[in-house]
């Protein structure tokens, strides 16, 4: 897609996470959402907008490369699955940068949209674009042996309770299988592993 339709698609995304803000919950499950990859960098064309979002879960419970129970609504609401957007779910109880989301510029949050950096993208002003996501500069890199430590726990997990009916009942729905939570357990995994043994 071309730069400016991307940066376009990332507006809507802006104000699609904003509109969660006003689902009735005791503690908002979606708290930042940040972009990073080619878009930050200006490449013209885009394969696809690179984002993480950050969610009100302990780490354990967003390993690398999965797709947490309770995200599945969210990748409906936010249209994630129309293509043209690569995105991860990340912890609010971890670093949003890690080995794959590099330089990561918070374009929400729950104070709202950061116009100043969808003004900055649209603009192509990239040095503006990274005071205005990641005040005070950016932020701390998930270690990989933590990751890796989590995304074993996570894949000990599944595969210990793969075959449990009420298990497989609560990760079942709006097309996703337990089979997808097992495939992603497995590829989180062993991404990890091989960074580690590099």
């Amino acid at each position: 897609m071309r730069y400016a339709r991307a940066v376009e698609r990332l507006r809507m995304l802006a104000e699609a996470c904003e509109q969660t803000r006003r689902l009735p919950a005791e503690e908002p499950f979606l708290r930042e959402a940040h972009v990073f990859g080619a878009l930050t960098e200006g490449a013209d064309p885009i394969g696809e907008i690179e984002v993480a979002f950050v969610l009100n879960l302990p780490p354990q419970e967003a390993a690398w490369g999965t797709h947490p129970p309770g995200t599945a609504w969210l990748v409906d609401f936010l249209r994630l699955d129309e293509g043209g957007i690569a995105y991860w779910w990340r912890s609010s109880g971890e670093p949003v940068a890690n080995h794959r989301i590099r330089e990561p510029v918070r374009f929400w949050s729950l104070d709202g949209i950061d116009k100043g950096v969808l003004e900055a993208l649209r603009e192509r002003r990239f040095g503006a674009l990274r005071d205005a996501g990641a005040p005070g500069g950016p932020g701390p890199v998930a270690p990989v042996a933590e990751e890796l430590e989590a995304a074993l726990e996570h894949l000990r997990a599944v595969h210990g309770a793969y075959w449990d009916r009420q298990w497989r009942r609560e990760h079942r729905g709006l097309r996703r299988y337990p089979e997808h939570h097992l495939w992603e357990a497995v590829r989180g995994y062993l991404e990890l592993l091989d960074l580690r043994d590099e």
